[in-house]
């Protein structure tokens, strides 16, 4: 083999040396080269990494947050209406903190620096922060300025009405809802609240129109109605004094309120009419008309046979009876000695005419004994008045002051007291005779004077409680 055929042999040898050797070096330069690279992403994101809207690809976590802090800053959330903006307002005066390196150091050291080659050709890395923090004492302080804002732009709105009952002549009727545009505000401010610490930038107010909850067609609102209806309907018949009267169906419907899907009795004005029943019946204030046995019709004062109109209990049970949608025939809760549906007197009593100086005892419409008496003397005269015997006593001694201001014990045989003074009727065995203008001279201290004998009969004829009329 000559010399130059063993170079040429030589070469053909190392030539596949050579190529491996130069790829060798290319795979080590790039194998060093990604190795290098890696490294700087260490402390940078990878290619094609997004956190929002924000590429943040190949920048370090400071770049990144000074970015995002920028972007943060010029953050606003508008509130619109019907699509137009109502109110803008940056996040940052609403207290957002906008520091986010502790974050995004984190999401940084998630990501593997060995993949940065193999980013490029995978889909974008979207990266997503915990929801923006806000300092809670500026957002509350901001809120509520917005919501003062809101509330008053709020009621030049045209609110909107549930379908209710209204009063008509002679009842109720249905007036339907009317569908307003003015807003809830508290649901507005509470998704306000929800929406900003969720990350979103608007809302919008025709969202939070306020629905009409009561239509016309409601079933329970139709009920309602037959309810109030009937109510105004109730026959309410007063018994006083042995009269009955109706209170007008007007008034009754006048009274009534239907409220917040309830039906009610304006209470001030039931009271009201409760207390002139009391000013017009009340026998504790007002004088009796009474058919006289010689003066014919004569009125006689409030005594101690009478009663007062109970004005709160009745109007309470007045209320109560209407409500319950049923006629009634009441008669009022009084206070006296009396009933306040019955005559105060019916047609047994005793009567005094202090004019006569003249006593009868009618039993069942018919005199059962008559006479004359005695009655006060002008310095301490009878009172005039409906009265009544409270009691009957035997052998009692009344006791009391004469005019010069000496003491006094007189006792008598029969007593039946009428008042609470001390006034009553008694037998009298001291007095010259009855009648006439005796009263003017020997009268009594103001009770009346009967004749012994005549004393003992109506004693045994009456019962206590009958009434007495002095007049």
């Amino acid at each position: 083999m000559s010399r130059s055929d063993r170079r040429s042999d030589n070469k053909k040898s190392n030539k596949p040396k050579i190529i491996t050797a130069i790829v060798l070096g290319v795979v080590l330069l790039g194998v060093g080269g990604y190795t290098v690279k890696s490294q700087t992403y260490n402390e940078r994101f990878l290619p094609k990494t997004f956190i929002g809207d924000l590429d943040v690809s190949e920048l370090s976590v400071k770049e990144a947050n000074d970015q995002l802090v920028k972007a943060q800053s010029d953050l606003a959330f508008v509130i619109k209406s019907n699509g137009q903006e109502w109110k803008s307002i940056k996040k940052t005066e609403l207290g957002l903190e906008s520091n986010f390196e502790t974050e995004l150091q984190t999401l940084q050291e998630k990501q593997n620096p060995w993949k940065w080659g193999v980013q490029y050709f995978n889909s974008p890395d979207n990266l997503t922060l915990a929801p923006s923090a806000f300092n809670e004492e500026i957002l509350n302080e901001q809120t509520a300025k917005l919501e003062a804002e809101l509330t008053a732009w709020n009621k030049e709105r045209t609110p909107t009405k549930n379908a209710t009952l209204e009063r008509k002549e002679g009842g109720f009727e249905i007036v339907p809802e009317q569908q307003g545009d003015n807003v809830n505000t508290k649901k507005v401010f509470e998704d306000f609240k929800a929406q900003l610490l969720k990350g979103s930038s608007e809302i919008e107010l025709t969202d939070y129109t306020i629905k009409p909850s009561v239509t016309a067609d409601d079933p329970k609102l139709t009920e309602e109605l037959e309810s109030i209806n009937k109510i105004a309907k109730v026959e309410a018949t007063y018994v006083i004094n042995g009269n009955s009267f109706q209170i007008p169906p007007e008034k009754i419907n006048e009274w009534l309120i239907y409220q917040d899907g309830k039906v009610s009795l304006n209470r001030e004005l039931v009271y009201a009419y409760v207390t002139q029943l009391g000013t017009d019946y009340n026998t504790s204030s007002n004088p009796s008309t009474f058919q006289s046995t010689r003066r014919g019709e004569v009125s006689v004062p409030a005594g101690s046979l009478s009663w007062t109109i109970a004005t709160d209990a009745e109007t309470d049970e007045l209320i109560a009876n209407i409500l319950a949608g049923e006629s009634f025939s009441r008669s009022p809760i009084a206070q006296g000695s009396a009933n306040s549906g019955s005559p105060l007197f019916g047609n047994t009593y005793i009567e005094v005419d202090l004019i006569n100086q003249q006593m009868w005892y009618y039993k069942d419409g018919q005199v059962a004994l008559e006479t004359p008496v005695v009655t006060g003397k002008p310095t301490t005269p009878t009172p005039a008045g409906v009265f009544y015997a409270w009691n009957k006593k035997l052998d009692e001694t009344l006791r009391g002051t004469n005019d010069d201001g000496s003491k006094y014990a007189e006792p008598v045989d029969y007593w039946v007291p009428i008042d609470w003074t001390g006034v009553g009727i008694h037998d009298s065995d001291w007095q010259p005779a009855y009648g006439g203008e005796l009263w003017k001279t020997v009268g009594s201290h103001g009770c009346i004077n009967t004749p012994p004998n005549v004393m003992k009969q109506l004693y045994g004829m009456i019962d206590v409680g009958v009434p007495v009329l002095v007049f």
